[in-house]
């Protein structure tokens, strides 16, 4: 009896420990805060969106109609490259990854973990603009996670937004718009 009792609390400790671990784990899902990778191409978002001032949307216009903002094909690239007639070792990398049809590999920055739906398109139709989420972009030379993208910091967003989105929609609906953004608290929003 004594022996199994034993078992029974080892059991139970090793499971609580176990929990604890995981608990900790998912605590941090998602929480990258300030990570900032190497890339292939330095690429400067300080030069392209802040002193020359290309829109966001100009490079990522999937964000206007997907889930994803995507990284933009070689030829926008070149859209302007191929004009200019001073060349750099990194514009050199770009035109010789266009010569090979080749991607760049580049190193993903914004990671949400697998259980959570962000969808781009939404949150640009509802007319949140791409530094609420990503941070002062044109002021970044390499590209970092800004927030900590945590779901406590996204619910924050949608608590003290959501009565004026709400305002955004209803009058878009009064216009016709019966495909106006559904702005909302609850976990189905994110999670499905």
């Amino acid at each position: 009896m004594r022996a199994a009792v034993l078992l029974i609390a080892a059991g139970l400790a090793t499971t609580g420990v176990a929990g604890a671990l995981v608990a900790r784990e998912l605590s941090r899902v998602g929480v990258h805060q300030g990570y900032e990778p190497e890339q292939p191409i330095a690429f400067s978002h300080k030069l392209h969106a802040g002193e020359s001032q290309i829109p966001c949307l100009y490079c990522h216009s999937g964000a206007r109609t997907s889930r994803h903002a995507g990284i933009p094909a070689l030829n926008v690239c070149m859209n302007c490259h191929s004009l200019l007639t001073r060349q750099t070792v990194e514009i050199e990398k770009l035109k010789e990854a266009v010569q090979r049809r080749q991607a760049i590999a580049w190193t993903k920055v914004h990671n949400l973990p697998d259980f959570v739906y962000f969808n781009h398109s939404q949150h640009v139709a509802g007319g949140v603009t791409c530094r609420s989420c990503h941070g002062p972009v044109e002021t970044m030379e390499r590209i970092r996670q800004d927030a900590p993208l945590t779901m406590g910091w996204c619910l924050e967003c949608h608590r003290t937004r959501g009565p004026e989105l709400q305002r955004q929609r209803q009058a878009a609906l009064n216009r016709g718009h019966p495909d106006a953004p559904i702005p909302g608290l609850d976990c189905g929003k994110c999670h499905y």
